[in-house]
């Protein structure tokens, strides 16, 4: 089992990080490290999370943390983190 980040949601992380790094430095870091949390434990949670309002496919889930949505797909055993909105 493993939790996979697409180049999109890599790219789309690195913008985010660098807004929120303008007003503070240690705000972001907050942020990555408790978003890693979250998508490291996207295995052991993945059934409660609701269908994606992004896919139309049952094996697309959305995370929600601090407004944003972050999408992931579950292929087999392999969890793919899509993007973040």
């Amino acid at each position: 089992m493993q939790v996979l980040t697409s180049e999109i949601y890599e790219e789309q992380l690195k913008e985010i990080l660098t807004k929120i790094a303008q007003n503070s430095f240690e705000d972001a870091k907050k942020f990555k490290i408790y978003l890693d949390t979250i998508i490291i434990n996207i295995p052991t949670k993945a059934q409660k999370y609701k269908k994606s309002t992004y896919f139309d496919d049952e094996n697309i889930k959305d995370v929600e943390y601090e407004g944003f949505k972050i999408p992931f797909l579950i292929d087999n055993n392999n969890y793919v983190v899509l993007g973040i909105v």
